[in-house]
């Protein structure tokens, strides 16, 4: 494969990449690290890539097992930390975007356990199929349909909960 077939291949989904990796990761910088990783897997291995049914599914796969990856080592125990201090300082800034309705989502998207996440984001943000995300993450379609509704529940009541703060139903 040249190189100009494999960037017409590969470069369409960099941003799908990276949203993903950016949910999982939560920092910018190590979501970028990790999709600038995943291409040059990708590109190392690109005579493999066209023996894929659906290479996009199979970068997505690489870029969350990357991520996860990343998570479980030690040197993300540090990340995590960073992370934190980060954020709590940042406060302030959050709440004021939290305005807009959008990044209240992603907030809540946040609190969300992993896999709710990942497939909340899979499939109302990217607009995969339950078929594809079943096969990306390696679950059965039941599953992802059972998670889906339970993240998309979760995302409803604390919706809710903000909007009616302060607000009894008496």
């Amino acid at each position: 494969m040249k190189q100009q077939e494999f960037l017409t291949t590969v470069l369409p989904f960099k941003d799908k990449l990276y949203r993903l990796a950016k949910r999982i990761l939560v920092s910018k910088d190590e979501a970028e690290d990790a999709v600038q990783e995943i291409y040059l897997k990708l590109w190392r291995g690109k005579e493999k890539i066209g023996q894929y049914k659906n290479p996009e599914a199979f970068a997505i796969t690489m870029t969350k097992n990357y991520c996860l990856d990343r998570l479980k080592s030690k040197q993300a125990a540090n990340l995590k930390i960073v992370h934190n201090n980060f954020q709590n300082s940042q406060n302030l800034e959050k709440e004021v975007e939290a305005n807009d309705g959008v990044a209240i989502v992603f907030q809540i998207m946040e609190t969300l356990p992993e896999q709710q996440r990942m497939i909340l984001q899979l499939r109302d943000v990217e607009q995969y199929e339950y078929a594809e995300i079943a096969e990306m993450l390696e679950l059965n379609e039941t599953a992802i349909r059972v998670a889906l509704s339970r993240a998309r529940k979760t995302v409803r009541e604390e919706l809710i909960k903000k909007h009616n703060y302060g607000i009894s139903n008496n």
